[in-house]
Formats: C-alpha cells, sequence, structure tokens
C-alpha cells in the first residue's frame, strides 16, 4: 500500500470509528433520553443527531459523490434553533436517517481512490484550489469528522 493510501485509509478508519461511536451512543439511549437537552437551555440530543444527519448529508454533493438523500433536514436542523420549529421526525426516525446517511458515505468514500480524495472539493475554484491544494476532498472529510467527534462529546453528557 502506498503512502497516500496509508493515509487516506487512516482518515476514512478515523471517520468510521467517530459515526460508530455517535451510533452506540444514540441507539443506547432511549427516546427520551434522546429528547433532553444536553445542559439546561442547550440543543436536545436528536437535534444534534439531526445536525449531524444534515451536516454529513450535505457531504455528498460537496465531495461530488452523489446527490443528497435528506434535503428536508436543513430547515429544522441547519437553518433553526432547537425547539423553534415542529421536529420533522421521531427520535427513532432520526436514528435510522443517521445511520442510512453514514453508511451511504461509507460506501462511497471506499470507492473513492487515494488520488480522488486529493481532488478539490465541489465548493473551491480551480484558481482557488491552485493557490491552496489542501481544500481538497480529504481535507473536508477531516474537517468534519472533527465536528462529528465534537457533538459527540456533548451527547454522551445526557445519561
Amino acid at each position: 500500500m502506498s503512502n497516500e493510501a496509508l493515509l487516506v485509509a487512516t482518515a476514512i478508519a478515523h471517520w468510521k470509528l467517530i459515526i460508530s461511536r455517535i451510533e452506540i451512543s444514540i441507539t443506547r439511549l432511549s427516546d427520551e433520553q434522546l429528547l433532553q437537552q444536553i445542559a439546561p437551555g442547550k440543543n436536545r440530543v436528536v437535534y444534534l443527531v439531526g445536525h449531524l444527519a444534515a451536516v454529513h448529508d450535505r457531504l455528498f454533493p460537496l465531495l461530488g459523490i452523489g446527490e443528497r438523500l435528506h434535503p428536508e433536514l436543513d430547515e429544522p436542523y441547519l437553518n433553526q434553533p432547537d425547539r423553534t420549529v415542529p421536529d420533522l421526525l421521531t427520535p427513532a426516525e432520526l436514528r435510522e436517517v443517521f445511520k442510512k446517511v453514514n453508511a451511504a458515505l461509507a460506501e462511497a468514500f471506499d470507492k473513492l481512490t487515494p488520488d480522488e480524495w486529493l481532488q478539490p472539493h465541489t465548493a473551491v475554484s480551480a484558481d482557488d484550489f491552485a493557490k491552496d491544494p489542501l481544500r481538497n476532498r480529504l481535507a473536508v472529510l477531516l474537517s468534519r469528522a472533527s465536528h462529528a467527534a465534537f457533538h459527540t462529546g456533548q451527547a454522551i453528557l445526557v445519561k
């Protein structure tokens, strides 16, 4: 395995580890626990799950690997603060959406070659990429993995 392939495989394994930890956490929580705030006056766990599902769903077009599966998640989980619009899905439905989005991403990630991971994502222009080749697909994956890990830390506060 080349060094590039090894680095990409390491990053994908890191992503999958974080996603599996989130899935374990939200599976262990009851629907009632998912509806709890992570702290008084803060987001509910179910909102964090919806937020992560929406952000991850946006990876399909951003990485140029497909169409979004659930664009309807943007309004309640990205555009609006928690508890300002009615919940779109039940906690159980949201768990399933989260799992399906991330399973589809994992499948698509495994199909990209190391060279494709180092290509620009779709939100960067050719000129900007030429100036900063670190604005690639792999950088997006690492950024979203950090984002997911941050929210995982919040979600485990609910017991």
